[in-house]
C-alpha cells in the first residue's frame, strides 16, 4: 500500500469505469462532454501471478512481538482475523466481543468519505478471535481505556489512524529487529524478520484459516467475500489436498470394486 494500489486494485477501479461508460448514451459536440472513451487502448498492470507473502503463525508471532506495544494489535488483527484496511479504521470497541472470541465486521473507511456500510451485505460478518489475538487484544482495550463507539485502533478515540504513518512505524521496529539478527546472528538468514503490508496479513490470515482445515466456505464467510467463488479464485491454491492426496483417495475408491 505504501507504493501505491496493487495491480488488482488497478484493474478492478478500471473495469468500474469501463461498465459505467458502457452504459452511457451517445454524446455529441454540443454535450460539451468527452466523445470517447478514456479507458480505450489502457494497458493495465500485470497480477504478477500468485505469489503474495504469506507469514506462518510462527513468523507472525516473531512479525508482532517486534513491534511497539501500542501497534501489536491492530497488526495481530490483521494477521488473525484477516480485517481490511478501512475494517481496521472503522473498528469500534463495541464491536469487539472477547468473551465470544469474535468481532462484528459492520463498517468501513473510506479515506473521503469517512465511516461507510460494506459494499456487499457479506461484509457484515463475525471474524473470528484467535487466542493469540485475544491476549493481544485484551492488553490493548487495557492500556487505552477505550470503550464502546471508541475507535479501537485510532489516533485519538474519534479519528482513526493514519496507514501510512502505521505502516512506517511498523516498518522502522522491523528494520531495526533484522539489524539486530543480522549483528547477533541469532536466526537462520531464511528465518529473520521481514516486513509485511496490511493487504498480505490478510492473504496470511485465509492461508492460516485453510491451513487449519476450516471449510472455505466458513472461510469465505469470516473474511466477507460476497461468494464462494471469489474466495476459491483468489486462494483456491491454498487449499490443503493436491494430485497425492486425490490419488491415494481414488485409488481406496477403485480398490473396493
Amino acid at each position: 500500500m505504501d507504493e501505491g494500489f496493487s495491480p488488482s486494485k488497478i484493474r478492478s477501479i478500471v473495469n468500474a469505469v469501463r461498465v459505467l461508460w458502457r452504459d452511457f448514451d451517445l454524446l455529441t459536440d454540443s454535450d460539451n462532454q468527452l466523445l470517447a472513451d478514456p479507458t480505450r487502448g489502457l494497458r493495465l498492470p500485470s497480477g504478477g501471478g500468485r505469489h503474495e507473502r504469506i507469514a506462518d503463525p510462527a513468523e507472525a508471532r516473531h512479525l508482532i512481538d517486534a513491534l511497539k506495544p501500542g501497534d501489536r494489535a491492530l497488526w495481530a488483527t490483521a494477521m488473525y482475523a484477516g480485517l481490511r484496511h478501512g475494517e481496521l479504521r472503522a473498528l469500534q470497541v463495541r464491536d469487539v466481543d472477547l468473551q465470544r472470541c469474535r468481532i462484528l465486521v459492520r463498517r468501513g473507511w473510506d479515506e473521503y468519505e469517512g465511516e461507510i456500510d460494506p459494499k456487499s451485505e457479506s461484509g457484515i460478518r463475525p471474524a473470528v478471535i484467535t487466542e493469540p489475538l485475544r491476549r493481544i487484544l485484551a492488553q490493548h482495550l487495557k492500556r487505552t481505556g477505550r470503550k464502546d463507539r471508541d475507535l479501537v485502533f485510532g489516533r485519538t478515540p474519534t479519528r482513526p489512524f493514519n496507514g501510512r504513518t502505521i505502516s512506517k512505524r511498523a516498518h522502522d521496529a522491523w528494520a531495526v529487529a533484522r539489524q539486530r539478527e543480522d549483528q547477533e546472528n541469532s536466526r537462520p538468514p531464511a528465518e529473520r524478520i521481514r516486513p509485511i503490508g496490511l493487504q498480505e496479513c490478510r492473504h496470511s490470515a485465509v492461508s492460516q484459516m485453510l491451513d487449519a482445515g476450516i471449510p472455505i466456505d466458513k472461510v469465505s464467510k469470516f473474511i466477507g467475500h460476497a461468494s464462494i467463488t471469489i474466495t476459491i479464485d483468489r486462494y483456491g491454491h491454498l487449499l490443503p489436498g493436491g494430485e497425492t492426496e486425490a490419488q491415494a483417495l481414488l485409488d481406496s475408491y477403485h480398490s473396493r470394486y
